[in-house]
């Protein structure tokens, strides 16, 4: 039996001097291999799809590291119980069929950047725990690190790819798309572009509804904690003031940062990912 795509490893290395870390990574990559052997392809479908967006702290940098001795950034390769594969969990690969979703969960969309632990796979998570019953989850992951909200715009590549995706992962399945989970603005924290952040997000959000078909589409926005630039508070007051039916919001205020002082730590990606299931949950998931 062919087996369904399988996440790249060799870009992702373990530190020298860590073999029990080293092993962990082994027996989740042949954990990995085993739950698609289990799976045949044609099962491989989802009912309920959840698009991720926005940039580095949505594609997630958890668990990312400065390599002294190569002066690269590295993954520490440490998969938390919240990140656990499962049958359960999906994700529409680059070239757009489903497989078992796994950490790094945008290594293939973001690849342009390391990266590392995220929200989308504790969100999943998250919900299986709370609702058993609430069938095969399919992310589809679309965030770029370093993004600016003008580079999604409708007509650009992220927006276009964005939208595309969305639509083979609705096409290709019974499953309706249950939310946007959208996490960005630490690019916008300059003076003018914090000025315009309100109105582009808004277009952004009313753009994506329309091209989908989806008036309603709830929408799940991550208020920001830091950022890059003096007007992190110009970005935050219109995340918080966006007054759109169906979006709803969840601060990041207050949660752990890695030392560059702007991505969240593998505990707070853990955490924010819980939020926004839980945020779902309790909007729109009756």
């Amino acid at each position: 039996m062919q087996l369904a795509s399988l996440p790249s490893l060799h870009n992702y290395h373990t530190p020298a001097t860590s073999k029990r870390q080293e092993n962990r990574m082994f027996l989740h990559f042949i954990f990995c291999i085993f739950v698609q052997c289990d799976v045949k392809p044609q099962e491989l479908k989802p009912n309920n799809i959840f698009l991720l967006a926005g940039q580095s702290n949505m594609a997630g940098r958890g668990g990312v590291y400065n390599d002294t001795k190569t002066n690269l950034l590295e993954w520490d390769g440490q998969v938390p119980p919240q990140c656990t594969s499962t049958p359960n969990i999906l994700t529409l690969y680059l070239n757009q069929t489903w497989g078992i979703a796994s950490e790094p969960l945008h290594k293939e969309i973001d690849n342009s950047k390391t990266c590392g632990v995220g929200p989308g796979m504790p969100f999943s998570n998250q919900i299986l725990a709370k609702r058993p019953n609430f069938g095969v989850i399919g992310l589809v992951p679309c965030a770029v690190g370093g993004t600016k909200i003008e580079e999604w715009q409708k007509g650009t590549i992220l927006y276009n790819q964005l939208v595309g995706r969305a639509k083979v992962a609705r096409e290709s399945t019974s499953g309706n798309i249950g939310a946007l989970l959208w996490y960005q603005g630490e690019s916008d924290c300059g003076e003018q572009d914090s000025m315009l952040y309100k109105g582009r997000l808004e277009k952004f959000f009313n753009d994506v509804r329309q091209d989908l078909q989806s008036p309603d589409l709830p929408i799940i926005l991550v208020v920001i904690s830091a950022g890059e630039g003096n007007f992190l508070r110009n970005v935050r007051d219109a995340q918080l003031n966006i007054n759109l039916k169906n979006v709803v919001r969840v601060d990041a205020m207050g949660l752990t940062l890695l030392p560059d002082h702007l991505h969240l730590d593998t505990k707070s990606a853990v955490s924010i990912g819980q939020e926004l299931a839980d945020s779902f949950l309790n909007n729109f998931g009756q």
